[in-house]
């Protein structure tokens, strides 16, 4: 079975639950998708010794020949460092030694490192893992290559924190690095995959909407439980107790689990689509994706006069730990409704170990912690079921 089936078996299977729940329209909406396969991969320092690497090719991806490649290494530790040794990568693999600091620097380097190799002719390009705490463990993600097809695609694979490290220092002890990288990725033609969506309509305005969900899929390392598992359940758990209420709200509240997220928000794009001509019905947007921890705020974007209205709202969410909303703009597959307008609320929570199992094989189930999914669910809840009952609506951008 292929991992696209498996998917759609998963999906199924949600539906089927999501009707037992008793939710009203539960329905996949289709979305064609991109399909890369991972293939068989490794990483192996042959001088100035040989041992295995710990490696993750990145998303998108190209592989290498069937033998792979053997290259001498060069470390950099910045696109200005790599661009400063330029001479010096012809025909080398090049190993972006930079640090964590914040996702949104670091993961530059993961995004746009193999096209920077490639620039200068590297023949591949390997990037310490954006985490700021490993054991060992590298982190996938995805990368993107040049559109205009100037640049010749080369392969780009993450290594481990303490792999990475370990090559800076063989490089500043003046030894000669040699790697095998090998990589069996390929993109397939596009495939079809589905948004997943089920609502509890409302009993006077049911053409305006709420919206919250998670992002269905995750990369084919762990369990993708904090990214994004975790707040698919919240979103699903929160709608269900709505209902269990027995109160039906004056607006229609839609949870939306959204899928290819991680591939380029296509499930997002698909949605904002299929659902134009009534966004400007969409009352509010909410998603959950920087992991189902600690609860600290609720992060609001809207027009003015907005957060002070979300204000009144977070004083409700005493008990789940938040009393705060704070200005913030949207998660990931939200952000193409926020730029049409429609408002967006996301949780803020404690992320100071979500980069620690981010897009590796760590991200299991046992990072979740129940009380803290409990408020992250009831967060949603209260915010959702405020929305769909109050007088009036946030106001929107534009």
């Amino acid at each position: 079975m292929t991992g696209a089936q498996s998917l759609e078996r998963a999906l199924d299977w949600i539906v089927a639950e999501m009707k037992r729940d008793g939710f009203e329209n539960v329905r996949k909406e289709p979305v064609t998708v991109p399909h890369w396969v991972r293939g068989a991969e490794s990483a192996e320092l042959i001088l100035p010794r040989r041992m295995k690497l710990h490696m993750l090719g990145l998303g998108r991806s190209v592989g290498t020949p069937e033998q792979g490649i053997r290259a001498r290494v060069l470390v950099v530790r910045s696109f200005a460092d790599l661009r400063a040794r330029a001479a010096d990568a012809r025909g080398k693999i090049v190993l972006y030694n930079v640090p964590f600091t914040e996702y949104g620097r670091t993961v530059a380097y993961r995004g746009a490192g193999a096209d920077s190799a490639s620039a200068v002719g590297a023949v591949a390009a390997l990037v310490r893992s954006v985490t700021p705490q490993s054991l060992r463990t590298p982190h996938t993600g995805g990368m993107n290559y040049d559109s205009t097809g100037r640049l010749r695609k080369i392969p780009a694979a993450a290594v481990s924190v303490e792999d990475a490290e370990m090559l800076q220092r063989m490089q500043d002890r003046g030894e000669r690095i040699e790697v095998r990288l090998r990589m069996a990725a390929r993109m397939l033609p596009p495939t079809r995959s589905h948004n997943v969506v089920a609502e509890i309509r409302g009993s006077e305005r049911p053409d305006e909407v709420i919206v919250m969900g998670g992002h269905i899929d995750s990369w084919d390392v762990g369990q993708g439980a904090m990214d994004d598992a975790g707040g698919c359940v919240a979103a699903w758990e929160a709608l269900r107790l709505i209902k269990a209420l027995g109160v039906r709200p004056k607006r229609t509240i839609r949870v939306v689990l959204w899928t290819a997220e991680e591939i380029g928000l296509h499930g997002a794009f698909a949605y904002r689509d299929q659902h134009r001509a009534e966004v400007e019905k969409h009352v509010l947007a909410m998603e959950s994706d920087n992991g189902v921890f600690t609860p600290r705020a609720v992060r609001f974007g809207g027009g003015a006069g907005g957060l002070a209205m979300m204000q009144r709202v977070a004083s409700l969410l005493g008990r789940g730990g938040v009393d705060t909303a704070v200005v913030g703009g949207p998660q990931a597959d939200i952000s193409p409704l926020y730029a049409l307008g429609v408002p967006v609320a996301t949780i803020d929570t404690d992320q100071s170990k979500y980069f620690w199992y981010h897009h590796s094989e760590a991200d299991m189930l046992d990072k979740l912690d129940a009380m803290d999914l409990a408020k992250n669910v009831a967060i949603l809840a209260v915010i959702a079921n405020v929305a769909a009952n109050m007088e009036g609506t946030f106001p929107r951008l534009r």
